[in-house]
Order: C-alpha cells, then sequence, then structure tokens
C-alpha cells in the first residue's frame, strides 16, 4: 500500500462504513491518520489490471506493552464490486504470510456478527471464535455485537 493508493483505500474503507456492517467507525479518517495508525510493513492493497485498488489489509497494534509486541489487530476491505472473486482470501492470506515472516504470534480481529461473509473469509483463512462482545458499542444508536477472532501462527512459538 503506497501513499497513491490512499484515495481509493479511503474510498473503500468509506463504502464499508456505509454498509454498516464492517466497523463502529462513521467516517473514514484522513490519509494521514490512517497511514500512521497502521505498520508500514504489513499493508497490503489488490489491485486490478488497470491498477484500480480493488481491497486492502493493513494491521494495528494492539498495545504498545513489549509483552503485546506480537499481536496485532487487522482489518480487510473489499470493494463491493469485488466481493466474491477471493480478494479478501488472497488479501488475508499474504497479511498473514507477512505478519508470520515477521515474528507475529496472533493476529485478531473483531467482526460484526452480522457480517457472515467476513466470518466465512477468516474461518477458511484459518482463524477460530474466541467469543462474542455482547452491546460492545453502538453504532447510529443501536447497541451492536463483535465475534471475537484470532489466528495464532504455527511457525512462532
Amino acid at each position: 500500500m503506497r501513499p497513491d493508493h490512499g484515495r481509493q483505500v479511503l474510498d473503500i474503507y468509506r463504502l464499508g462504513i456505509a454498509g454498516g456492517n464492517a466497523t463502529f467507525e462513521t467516517e473514514a479518517p484522513s490519509w494521514a491518520k490512517f497511514n500512521s495508525g497502521r505498520l508500514p510493513e504489513h499493508r497490503l492493497v489488490a489491485v486490478d489490471e488497470e491498477e484500480r485498488v480493488q481491497g486492502w489489509a493493513a494491521v494495528s497494534r494492539i498495545s504498545e506493552r513489549r509483552a503485546y509486541e506480537g499481536v496485532v489487530e487487522h482489518s480487510v476491505y473489499v470493494h463491493p464490486n469485488a466481493q466474491g472473486h477471493g480478494v479478501g482470501y488472497a488479501l488475508l492470506t499474504a497479511l498473514i504470510d507477512s505478519t508470520d515472516a515477521a515474528g507475529i504470534w496472533t493476529v485478531q480481529s473483531g467482526i460484526f456478527p452480522e457480517n457472515t461473509a467476513s466470518l466465512a473469509l477468516h474461518e477458511r483463512a484459518g482463524f477460530r471464535v474466541i467469543g462474542t462482545r455482547e452491546r460492545i458499542g453502538r453504532l447510529h444508536g443501536q447497541w451492536r455485537n463483535v465475534v471475537l477472532v484470532e489466528r495464532r501462527s504455527p511457525v512462532v512459538l
């Protein structure tokens, strides 16, 4: 993911926000804020033959504490026109390869239970459900649950 992908990455993020089942966020951040909050070595984009971004994946630290240096939270977003074509799986497996190679032992995320496609994608990629955080946050005034998923690296011991 390069800075010149920024506009398209944020456009895809906005589409995810508008769908209502991707995030608690209600608006996309600026590129500067987005960029500063994600680890540069684990930010990926999938592009088509015309270099249009079809989806993106990125990770953020969950804590600055040394004990958690190998634990990250990730996001995967795919443009609605590219969904169902393997883009999300390609991004997620490439992200896993990247984090494994870097010594990251846990990749985690929270997914709305209504986002069944994302839950299925994560299961296919080797994530397991840890549990559900009930009524953990509000989106547009409505309480929402979040399913916690994680993948433990089999190569980082």
